[in-house]
């Protein structure tokens, strides 16, 4: 498909006319993929940015809000907290998180609320010693 439309010629005319070719010389018949249906994701509508967007699914990179990155930055925290090897890491984990909790309660970005209030510090270290000495024979 080098050559230029000609002057005169409707778009949609010579387009068809060049896809009639291809077809005729056997341009589509060994394609990669043919007979296969479209990749899960494949959308119909237009989307200008759809290459960012399998960019960011194949690097595993998302955009969230930063209430709710926060919001789950948190449970990430919390979960890290209950498994941390030790009570200065929990209490550590902890503190980092509530930070910036804080920060954000007083300091509101756009986006939806955070729904999150600081995590209680001894409640956090005393489920952490619960479940670090817990007796394995109650499992």
């Amino acid at each position: 498909m080098t050559e230029r439309k000609p002057p005169g010629v409707p778009f949609e005319s010579w387009v068809d006319k060049q896809i009639r070719d291809a077809e005729r010389r056997g341009d589509f018949a060994h394609l990669p993929g043919a007979g296969r249906p479209l990749p899960p994701g494949t959308d119909t509508t237009y989307d200008e940015l759809w290459w960012v967007r399998q960019k960011m699914a194949r690097e595993g990179l998302s955009v969230l809000p930063p209430t709710l990155a926060l919001r789950k930055e948190a449970e990430d925290a919390l979960e890290a907290a209950l498994k941390a090897p030790t009570e200065q890491s929990v209490r550590k984990i902890v503190t980092d998180i509530n930070t910036k909790i804080r920060e954000m309660m007083f300091k509101p970005p756009p986006g939806p609320p955070l729904g999150k209030k600081p995590y209680d510090v001894e409640d956090v270290v005393r489920r952490w010693r619960e479940a670090r000495f817990a007796d394995p024979s109650d499992a």
